[in-house]
């Protein structure tokens, strides 16, 4: 027979299991019914139960690829805050586990100067406009006050690490320009607006090949370094991933800069410049793009997950928001089309992992920045590299 309080605390068991299936993602069978997005997310969730193993690490650390996936999670979030109220528990698992009550950030050393850092610190925006938690806006404030005396070069352009000296890589342009910009819409700081569109002009400056229209890894201002041409300053070849850095800090830029600033119309510019010269290294038969973008046809070169990705989450969006013309829509369509058919494969539980992602690549400390490095770095299956910006890529194309 049931009592009144047996029946309090059946209500109050089954509340509870109804808040706790709310707050946890399937982790079982992933539905094939969902959107590549989530189909994505949830599987990132699945083989990282907590958000800093994103990055295949063995401790917590505060770095930029878990900020890249955790940006694509806030996204779907927004889509249906309810209904998708894991995503920002997961979000949330993240910068708790980083950031201490004092608003500390674990692992972080500013001395470093390492234009990485600041990637992640893009969700703590949301985190503290839900939560009104002060240890997310010190955390923002402590980054902010970094890129104050990020060394720079004489033109003003910020030097990736403290230990790159006078060296602009386009990495750089995705790790720091959005946070900044995001910063200066928030509080009102008119001076990042500034500085973001100045790193943005400078790159192309120094890095945009006339010829090809695509942009190379990195420029030393001082042309010391031994992979710097002496003339010009330029690392030698054109990697995907670091084009598509760049080419997702512009489109991500564009959401914070200003209608009235006076240098909108350039940023989008460079946008308009690039998108032709992604078009027409577009594989035909694929859709994809190479790890070094220009030599598809050379000896060890492959369609690479990551570049793919970036360039069809921005030529999406520059097509969305009316920045480039509505035909390069189509463009990453076929690219996505290509990533799906050819890169993604699905497991029988539904689980589904990207292939062909660069781990890493870089110049100097050995790495000379020639065509045989590129290609012959480590390849991985669900880097987040590559993930990160497969969600944001299928979100913008609403897959």
């Amino acid at each position: 027979m049931l009592t009144k309080n047996n029946l309090l605390l059946l209500w109050l068991l089954l509340l509870t299991a109804g808040f706790a299936k709310a707050q946890q993602p399937n982790t079982g069978k992933i539905s094939t019914n969902l959107k590549w997005s989530e189909r994505m997310a949830l599987s990132i969730i699945k083989n990282n139960p907590e958000p800093w193993m994103i990055e295949f690490s063995k401790q917590p650390v505060w770095s930029y690829p878990q900020g890249l996936v955790l940006h694509g999670f806030e996204k779907i979030w927004r889509q249906d805050q309810k209904q998708h109220q894991h995503y920002f528990d997961y979000i949330k698992a993240y910068a708790d586990k980083l950031i201490d009550e004092k608003g500390n950030i674990k692992t972080y050393d500013a001395t470093n100067f390492n234009i990485d850092m600041m990637n992640s610190g893009k969700i703590l925006f949301n985190l503290y406009e839900v939560t009104k938690d002060e240890k997310y806006k010190i955390a923002i404030e402590t980054l902010r006050e970094q890129m104050k005396w990020q060394p720079r070069t004489t033109e003003g352009g910020y030097w990736h690490k403290l230990r790159y000296p006078w060296q602009l890589w386009l990495d750089g342009a995705y790790m720091g320009s959005p946070f900044l910009a995001q910063y200066g819409k928030t509080f009102g700081d008119k001076t990042a607006f500034d500085d973001v569109a100045n790193q943005l002009l400078l790159m192309e400056k120094h890095l945009r090949d006339s010829k090809t229209g695509l942009l190379y890894h990195g420029w030393d201002e001082s042309k010391l370094q031994p992979w710097a041409d002496q003339q010009t300053g330029r690392s030698p070849n054109f990697w995907g991933r670091a084009i598509g850095w760049y080419a997702m800090a512009i489109v991500d830029v564009l959401d914070f800069l200003p209608q009235d600033h006076p240098k909108r119309k350039d940023v989008i510019g460079i946008l308009q410049r690039l998108a032709p010269a992604l078009q027409k290294y577009q594989d035909v038969k694929t859709g994809l793009w190479y790890q070094v973008v220009d030599q598809g046809n050379r000896e060890g070169n492959y369609l690479e997950a990551s570049a793919s990705s970036m360039f069809v989450y921005a030529l999406a969006k520059g097509a969305n928001k009316g920045y480039l013309d509505k035909s390069f829509r189509q463009v990453a369509e076929k690219g996505f089309k290509g990533l799906t058919e050819q890169l993604i494969k699905v497991q029988p539980n539904g689980e589904v992992n990207l292939t062909q992602v660069c781990a890493v690549a870089g110049l100097g400390a050995g790495r000379d920045g020639s065509y045989e490095y590129y290609v012959n770095e480590k390849i991985r299956t669900d880097d987040p590299k590559g993930t990160g910006p497969f969600v944001l890529a299928s979100l913008e194309l609403n897959k």
